[in-house]
């Protein structure tokens, strides 16, 4: 009997476990290893799908980090990497994204599994090539698996594109008109909801509360992010269609957290850097929107993977304790984030 008990709250606080894992994983999609978090970004997710009747999307992100998840413990992956939620990540973008761009099939369910799966050693491999460079691969295992995917859809018929852009050569930028302030604020906590590909400012603003959960600069960071973007988008005169569903916004937030909050410790220099990694991270946006067109594909998160490896492949030294690298966000490593603080270092000359 008293066997049977323990047996039953094993499995219990490993289904706890579990669940935790994959909390973490929706969290870290936006660097936050923060169970509550997860929550909150999954709310929006839900919320913000079935307030635009795309009910499917959260469902096959459930699916995605469900998957994810477990891949990496059937591979036997480092457990640290799971218990941190980082074999989700790119497994509910995954599955955020299928559902957005391809007919509702069997056939789309059974690739949306794969292609979640695969994202967990691809990121592995990614990151083992990348290490020298000190530099992650953030989410490019999910864009890439992607790409994969959605141009083979152009040749299945059992995973048809049906909400995808047809292909077409770059044309003149169109739709440039002028937006109310109630549809640039919208457009503003779009930016943040479109990081997950939903197009609501309801769970953008439960994203930000979700950010703010862990870490409240992260929060700042999310907001002044796609604030900027919003503004350079509009003064150098992109689709205002594309502003106000907040397209411009999603990838500048991640950089500005990745640059202002994750691997710099926030303070003046790194401000500005993650500043001036906001506009770049849009212009980024513009010119890879350009060049998938002919695709018929989406960007998804290259811009910030893009711009966040060019800011942080110079190994910028922007205080006395940091020591760059960028391979990774443990608290362990990253301090700022929770961990226990170095010693300032004697020699704090920058060496770029």
């Amino acid at each position: 009997m008293t066997q049977t008990i323990v047996d039953d709250g094993r499995r219990e606080q490993r289904s706890s476990d579990f669940i935790k894992v994959m909390l973490r994983g929706t969290g870290q999609v936006m660097f936050q290893n923060n169970v509550w978090t997860g929550l909150l970004f999954l709310c929006g997710i839900f919320w913000g799908s079935y307030e635009t009747h795309t009910a499917i999307v959260s469902w096959g992100a459930l699916v995605g980090l469900l998957v994810s998840s477990l891949t990496g413990y059937i591979l036997g992956y480092p457990r640290s990497d799971g218990e941190q939620g980082l074999w989700g990540f790119n497994g509910v973008l995954v599955g955020c994204a299928f559902p957005t761009f391809m007919g509702n099939t069997v056939q789309m369910w059974v690739a949306l599994i794969i292609c979640a799966a695969l994202t967990v050693w691809v990121r592995r491999g990614m990151n083992k090539v990348m290490a020298p460079l000190k530099v992650n691969s953030f989410t490019f295992p999910f864009v890439f698996c992607t790409w994969i995917f959605l141009l083979a859809a152009r040749a299945m018929h059992g995973i048809p594109p049906e909400h995808m852009s047809d292909p077409a050569m770059p044309d003149a930028v169109s739709g440039v008109v002028s937006l109310s302030f109630a549809d640039l604020v919208a457009g503003w906590l779009r930016g943040i909801s479109q990081v997950f590909l939903i197009d609501s400012w309801w769970t953008g603003l439960l994203f930000l509360i979700g950010l703010a959960v862990s870490n409240r600069w992260a929060a700042l960071w999310a907001a002044v992010g796609s604030a900027v973007a919003v503004a350079v988008a509009m003064l150098f005169g992109a689709s205002s269609a594309d502003v106000a569903h907040g397209l411009y916004g999603f990838s500048p937030v991640l950089t500005a957290i990745a640059l202002a909050t994750v691997f710099y410790r926030p303070n003046v220099r790194s401000a500005l850097w993650a500043l001036v990694g906001i506009v770049v991270t849009v212009f980024v946006q513009a010119a890879m929107n350009v060049a998938v067109e002919p695709l018929g594909v989406a960007t998804l998160t290259a811009p910030f993977c893009v711009t966040t490896w060019l800011f942080l492949l110079p190994l910028m030294k922007l205080d006395a304790v940091e020591k760059p690298d960028h391979s990774d966000w443990d608290k362990r490593h990253k301090p700022h984030l929770g961990g226990t603080e170095p010693e300032p270092a004697k020699d704090v000359e920058s060496k770029h």
